[in-house]
């Protein structure tokens, strides 16, 4: 193999949300197997954070978190200074191409990269673009997407329907080995609740209201909700669930957030959820039935789209969390519970959602506009990689998160 300060860089600005992170992982294990070194620019956020933390093989940096709500100027001070410290990574190690995953933090590495001639992408993964990738639309070389409306309405003539890349332990899987893997009864009908990578308060009360009535008609019923870091006081309350994960309420697991959550995934018999498009594109690769409750304030409702779009080919349920009562929530959910049939039929709807090469392709397309090979290597190669070795220079930058000013150092990770 040529050495590592020979391969061709890719950097891959995914932060802010599990949403944005997630697929990029899934793209940089499809460049990391085409002998491709990977960086991965992500945000401080606590999401981020926690799940680089696992991450191997790859090179992680964290730049400003960007967000357009409040303040323009805040906005634009921090735009700039992650433009800044994204020209001073590069100028360190140039990469040949950048792909953005979404979300205003990702804007100013393409552009920083654009600096160096490196070819630019964007990845949209909702049937809505966000406001980042329709202006980014304008100046990448190519977009991604994951449903085919979306791009008609990114205005950008070369584009390729994708679908949302997941990562390689999304599959289907036995559900009786996930739950004991969880600490959970293996033949128990098992409910699994999961807002998404920040939680979903309006999601979580939903269900804990209806709790009662559902424990009482499903007294065989157990749960894994994971609630997100504001409501698991709360939930582990209403599910009287002790400091030793001990209900007394029915069988429950009630956890912030989950890092496996093909093992959530995997051991459920129904999902509710939120329809963030990597939430769903995890639920097709597993055939996982589910009741996907839209987040209401979701920019431009792209929630709700997305959920239709499953609800319409029969792959989900939809609910309207602003209107849906607990007596109508738990009516749904005991249908569906009961009804082994509706589940194998959302399972068989699922499949057509599921892009099993969306990875593979964005990889090769990045590589190919690149005029670099683009053949994955074989599994015997994988398992020799060996990491470059890491430099300790740091970039000095300021985070503005919250609207205060305070140095941060960036460790950088390019060999």
């Amino acid at each position: 193999m040529q050495p590592a300060s020979e391969k061709p860089l890719i950097a891959i600005a995914c932060g802010g949300t599990g949403g944005h992170l997630f697929p990029g992982l899934a793209v940089a294990a499809e460049l990391r197997r085409r002998e491709c070194d990977v960086l991965l620019l992500v945000s401080p956020k606590e999401v981020d954070q926690q799940a680089v933390r696992a991450v191997r093989d790859v090179l992680v940096t964290t730049l400003p978190a960007i967000a357009l709500q409040g303040n323009l100027f805040t906005f634009a001070r921090a735009s700039l200074t992650s433009y800044q410290a994204a020209k001073k990574l590069f100028t360190l190690r140039p990469p040949r191409a950048v792909l953005a995953m979404g979300g205003f933090t990702s804007a100013p590495p393409v552009l920083a990269g654009k600096q160096f001639g490196a070819k630019t992408f964007l990845h949209e993964s909702n049937t809505i673009p966000g406001r980042a990738n329709r202006w980014l639309a304008h100046v990448v070389d190519e977009a991604f997407v994951g449903f085919p409306q979306a791009a008609h309405r990114l205005w950008i003539q070369r584009h390729a329907v994708t679908g949302t890349p997941v990562r390689g332990q999304f599959a289907p899987a036995d559900a009786a080995s996930c739950r004991m893997a969880l600490g959970l009864d293996t033949q128990r009908p098992t409910l699994v609740i999961t807002g998404g990578s920040q939680g979903a308060t309006g999601l979580n009360d939903l269900v804990l209201a209806s709790l009662p009535e559902l424990t009482t008609r499903h007294p065989e019923l157990q749960f894994l909700h994971l609630t997100g870091a504001n409501d698991v006081d709360k939930a582990r309350t209403a599910f009287g669930v002790d400091s030793g994960q001990r209900s007394t309420v029915c069988r429950a697991i009630v956890q912030p957030f989950l890092t496996e959550m093909e093992l959530a995934l995997g051991a459920a018999t129904l999902v509710i959820s939120r329809a963030g498009a990597s939430s769903l594109a995890e639920l097709a690769a597993m055939r996982v039935p589910a009741i996907l409750v839209p987040l209401p304030t979701s920019a431009d409702d792209h929630q709700a789209h997305n959920a239709r779009a499953f609800a319409d080919t029969g792959a989900a349920r939809m609910l309207n969390q602003r209107t849906t009562s607990p007596v109508q929530f738990t009516a749904l959910v005991s249908e569906l519970l009961t009804n082994a049939a509706a589940r194998v039929q959302m399972q068989g709807a699922l499949a057509q959602w599921h892009q099993s090469s969306a990875a593979a392709d964005i990889a090769e397309r990045i590589l190919r506009a690149c005029g670099l090979p683009f053949a994955a290597r074989n599994e015997e190669e994988e398992a020799a990689w060996q990491p470059p070795a890491r430099f300790a220079k740091s970039v000095k930058h300021h985070s503005l998160e919250g609207g205060s000013a305070s140095s941060v150092t960036l460790q950088s990770a390019i060999p």
